[in-house]
């Protein structure tokens, strides 16, 4: 792997490091020489190996801890991967809305998680970045934070009202890639990089109905495999990257063509 590909001897951090794709981001950045810390509201998993902080990120006093203790324990901070999120997979068992009865606690706690967990996190671990004159922030968005979800692939499951995907999770994406290019413009002359990658669907036991339906819109003819992201992320987190920031980079094998 080329110098400029590598993170050897830096600290990068992972919000929501218990979720689905948390643990792709660890191993992505382990295998580029990094010091990976997963940071999530739930403990270590006891299969889980390298360092975790438990926070919150809807907590700004709670993200403060944990950066000073990763900061004291393991090193300053070069890599912020913004992964924490609330998503709702379509799922027959999970109780359903029509549009208009959706809850707005409901809407609010995603936008808490996904929008305001990430500014929380780049207010908290940025600046130390641009104390230190360098940094690569990659925000985890989605490709619903460009495309609307087709309520179409979902009308197989049989649930009344149908299942809809919430619309407060594109709504917190999109949110999520503004924050990026905001970010960018402030934070570069500090030389601290701030981009997003936004995966399409990435496989993960859905329903083969759903599978057909959504493939059949992808260009290149699949859903993403977990390793598919590893080679964007580590693009945009190390020196591959070194003239590339305000960028949302969407690894979705076409579909938002």
């Amino acid at each position: 792997m080329p110098a400029d590909e590598r993170l050897d001897g830096q600290v990068a951090v992972v919000t929501g490091a218990a979720g689905r794709l948390g643990r792709v981001w660890i191993d992505a950045l382990a295998s580029a020489g990094a010091t990976p810390v997963g940071v999530d509201v739930l403990e270590a998993d006891a299969a889980s190996d390298g360092a975790h902080e438990v926070a919150d990120v809807t907590d700004r006093d709670s993200l403060t801890a944990a950066a000073a203790r990763i900061e004291d324990r393991v090193g300053p901070v070069g890599v912020l991967v913004n992964n924490a999120g609330i998503d709702q997979p379509p799922d027959a068992a999970l109780r359903t809305y029509a549009i208009e009865d959706v809850p707005l606690d409901d809407f609010r706690r995603t936008l808490d998680v996904n929008l305001l967990g990430t500014f929380n996190a780049m207010q908290v671990f940025g600046p130390r970045m641009c104390d230190r004159g360098r940094g690569s922030i990659v925000n985890i968005g989605s490709l619903y934070a460009t495309q609307a979800p087709d309520p179409r692939l979902y009308d197989h499951i049989e649930v009344d009202p149908p299942f809809l995907k919430p619309a407060a999770y594109g709504a917190s994406k999109a949110g999520v890639v503004s924050l990026t290019t905001y970010f960018a413009r402030l934070w570069g002359a500090q030389g601290v990089r701030v981009n997003a990658l936004s995966p399409g669907g990435v496989a993960g036991g859905q329903d083969q109905e759903f599978v057909r339906k959504y493939t059949e819109r992808v260009p290149l003819g699949r859903m993403a495999e977990p390793e598919d992201l590893i080679g964007p992320l580590l693009f945009l987190a190390t020196d591959a990257s070194r003239y590339v920031t305000g960028q949302n980079l969407r690894v979705d094998g076409g579909i938002t063509v």
